[in-house]
This record gives structure tokens, sequence and C-alpha cells, in this order.
């Protein structure tokens, strides 16, 4: 890496860590917070700070409103507000909690969908540090709990709320995240391969070919199964398998020489 890239990265990690110690010096105690305003006003306030994109504030107020007045008539908005500021603030994990712990208590609300959907979008940058969005990176060559949350959450909005504004947008994520994890069992299946652990690798193969049809990687797939029943001397399966890479993906070969 050029010394410049080096040293770009470098200042934005001091940011990052800066940006935290200073959040973290002048962190004020929710329940001891705006004590000198009611609860009408520190909502209002607490919009006006969202709508000015002052998540600092927005948080801070919301959290405020939330502790001190768990019953309030316009805490149950203020806890929703809080899963959208806790995300543009890149607070992921706080966000999926404030969008957790506002399905479980308000599952009838006319907006929890957008709970899911935002539950959706923090789990899966979650999984993103600074330099992974900074640079192209292969998520299938990652540890994917975040993203089979995400892919668990898009799913439960699309099955619970079809018709909601969401929907289209979270199948489509849906696609996007299906196709790394096909491609996750891909890397695990051509690691046993090249281990010669030929069953494991025709056995995780098997499972892209099943579980992700349609996915991209399908191809490559089917070839490693085919090989990999080669090298077992599974000579009927072998060529089912190859018969099925054939009809379907006819300009994909086949290296069962060795």
């Amino acid at each position: 890496m050029k010394m410049a890239a080096k040293k770009k990265i470098y200042s934005i990690l001091l940011t990052a860590i800066a940006t935290w110690l200073s959040a973290c010096g002048s962190s004020t105690d929710p329940s001891e917070a705006y004590k000198g305003e009611s609860q009408q006003q520190i909502y209002q306030a607490g919009k006006v700070a969202l709508q000015d994109k002052s998540y600092s504030e927005t948080i801070k107020r919301f959290e405020a409103l939330d502790v001190q007045y768990p019953y309030g008539v316009d805490t149950e908005s203020a806890q929703f507000y809080l899963i959208y500021a806790y995300y543009m603030k890149e607070d992921h994990a706080l966000s999926v909690a404030a969008a957790d712990r506002f399905i479980r208590l308000h599952p009838t609300n006319s907006h929890v969908d957008y709970a899911y959907y935002m539950r959706g979008l923090a789990n899966y940058y979650q999984n993103l540090g600074i330099i992974e969005r900074m640079f192209a990176v292969d998520l299938a060559t990652r540890d994917l709990t975040q993203i089979q949350k995400s892919y668990h959450d898009f799913s439960d909005l699309s099955m619970q709320f079809p018709n909601s504004i969401y929907a289209p947008s979270a199948r489509q994520y849906l696609i996007y995240l299906r196709n790394i994890l096909a491609a996750h069992e891909l890397q695990v299946a051509k690691y046993y391969f090249a281990k010669k652990a030929y069953v494991a690798a025709a056995n995780r193969a098997g499972d892209v070919v099943a579980h992700y049809q349609g996915a991209p990687v399908v191809p490559d797939a089917l070839v490693i199964m085919t090989e990999s029943y080669h090298q077992l001397g599974l000579t009927k399966m072998e060529q089912d398998t190859l018969k099925v890479l054939q009809y379907n993906y006819p300009d994909k070969t086949v290296d069962i020489n060795s």
C-alpha cells in the first residue's frame, strides 16, 4: 500500500478514535438530562434536532425522554426515531437494539415494518468496518454472522409485510445477501477440495446448488461436485452432475483428467 494511502487511513482512524473519546467524555445520565424541561419540550427539541441532522442531540433528548417518561404520550415515537438516529450516527449495534426493542414493545405499530427494515440495514453495516467501506472487500471471505442476521431481518419483513413500501428494497437486499452467502459456501467447498477432503467439498457444493438456486456461483458449485465425485470414484454421481452442468451451463468446463 502506498504511503499516502496509509497516512489517509491512519488519519481516519485517529479521527474516529478522537470522536469516540469525545462522546464518552461528554456523556450525560439520561435520567438527569434536561431536568428543567417538560416532556413536550424535550420531545419537540429532539424532533428539531433530528430534522437538523444533529443526531447526537437527538439521541440525548430521546434517551432522556425514554428514561424520564417511559409511559409518556411521545415516548413511543421517540423510541421509533432513536432507531434512525443511532443508524445515522453509525452506532449500528444500538440501532439494532433499538429496533429489537421497538418490535418487541410495539408489534402493532403502523410503522413497525420500518423497524424491521432498519434492523436489516444496521445488521448489514455492522459487519463493515472503516477499512471495508473504503476499499472493495469480498464479503464472502469474512465472518458472515451479521450478514445472516440481516438476511433474516429482510426475509421477515418481506414475509410479514409484503405490501410495505420497504418490501421491494428488502427483496433486493435478499438477492444480494443470498449471493454473498452462496459465494461463502463455495469458498468453503473450494477449501475442502484443495485439502483433498472430497466428501466435504461435494457436500458443501451440493448445499449451494440445493439452497441457492439462481446464484451466480451455482455453475462453479456443480463443477466442484463433478470433480469431487470423480476423485471419489463415484462415476454415476459424477456423470449425473456433469449432465446437469452441461445442460444448464454448456460453456462451463470441468477438469477431470487428474
